[in-house]
C-alpha cells in the first residue's frame, strides 16, 4: 500500500488507501483506489491492441487512472495520448501516475465525459481512440456499493452506444477506435459500428484451450471504411493449470502489440 503525504497535491481523500501496483512486468507503476475501481488484463490487452505508430495521437475514452494509457504509451514512446474521464478524484490519481512514470510530456488525462467533453477536444483530430466501457446495462444492474466500481461496471447517463458514437467523432476519416468488451454484448457493439465504419476486427479472448466460450472481445474498426468485418483467431490466455500462455504473457509482461 502506499500512503501519499497529507500536503500530496492530489487531494485525494482517505489517500492512505491506495495500493502501488505494476503492469507490464514493472514497467508501469499504477496508484489506484484500494476499495474501488482495480485495472487487470483488460485495460492491458486494449491497449497491446490499438495500432499506433510514431508521432499519432490517441483518445482514451473512460482512462480511469491511466492503465491502457500507460500501457501504449510505454509501448509507443513516440506517440501522444489524451485521456478523459468523468471522476475528478479518478484523473487527479491518473496524472500522477502519468507524472510518476515519466510521460507527462506526452500523456495527459483530463475530466469530461462522453456526453460534456471538454472544448479542447475537438471532434476529428485523432488517429485512434479506444476506450474499456462500463459493462453492464444500468437497468439490467444492481450496482456495486463502492462508487468507483459502480461507475467503472455499469452504464450511466451514457450508454454504449454513446460511448462508441462519441469515439467515432473524435477520430479522422479512416482513423481507429478499439474497445474491449463483454463477449454477449458484441451484437450492440457491432449494431452501433454499422454503417459508421468498416474494416472491423472482432479477436476473442479465450479463456483456455477447451470448447469454453470466450467472456472478452477486442474489437477493432476503421472510420469510414468500407472494408468487410473479419472474424479473428483470437488469443488463448490460459494454459492447463491456470499459467498464462506464452502469447498472452508477451502481452501482459512484454508489452507487445497484438496484430489483429
Amino acid at each position: 500500500m502506499a500512503a501519499l503525504p497529507d500536503e500530496d497535491p492530489l487531494n485525494i481523500p482517505s489517500a492512505s488507501d491506495v495500493t502501488d501496483d505494476s503492469l507490464l512486468g514493472g514497467r508501469v507503476h499504477l496508484l489506484q483506489p484500494e476499495d474501488g475501481y482495480r485495472a487487470a488484463i483488460d485495460p492491458v490487452f486494449l491497449a497491446a491492441a490499438v495500432p499506433v505508430r510514431a508521432g499519432e495521437s490517441v483518445l482514451d475514452v473512460g482512462a480511469g487512472t491511466g492503465a491502457a494509457s500507460l500501457c501504449l504509451a510505454m509501448r509507443e514512446p513516440d506517440c501522444r495520448i489524451s485521456g478523459l474521464d468523468v471522476e475528478p478524484t479518478t484523473v487527479r490519481l491518473a496524472n500522477e501516475n502519468v507524472r510518476r512514470n515519466g510521460v507527462a510530456n506526452r500523456v495527459n488525462i483530463m475530466i469530461g465525459d462522453v456526453t460534456r467533453p471538454p472544448i479542447r477536444l475537438a471532434p476529428g483530430t485523432f488517429d485512434h481512440a479506444m476506450a474499456n466501457p462500463p459493462y453492464l446495462e444500468a437497468e439490467k444492474a444492481t450496482p456495486p456499493a463502492n462508487g468507483g466500481r459502480a461507475t467503472a461496471h455499469v452504464e450511466g447517463t451514457a450508454d454504449l452506444a454513446t460511448w462508441i458514437r462519441f469515439a467515432l467523432a473524435m477520430v479522422r476519416a479512416k482513423g481507429t477506435f478499439t474497445l474491449i468488451h463483454r463477449a454477449d454484448r458484441l451484437d450492440h457493439v457491432l449494431a452501433e459500428l454499422h454503417g459508421r465504419a468498416g474494416g472491423i476486427v472482432v479477436f476473442p479472448l479465450w479463456p483456455d484451450s477447451s470448447a469454453k466460450p470466450a467472456k472478452r472481445v477486442l474489437v477493432r474498426a476503421v472510420k469510414g471504411s468500407a472494408q468487410p468485418m473479419r472474424l479473428a483467431a483470437g488469443l488463448v490466455l490460459h494454459e492447463t493449470g491456470g499459467r498464462y500462455t506464452a502469447a498472452a504473457e508477451a502481452v501482459l509482461r512484454h508489452a507487445h502489440p497484438l496484430e489483429l
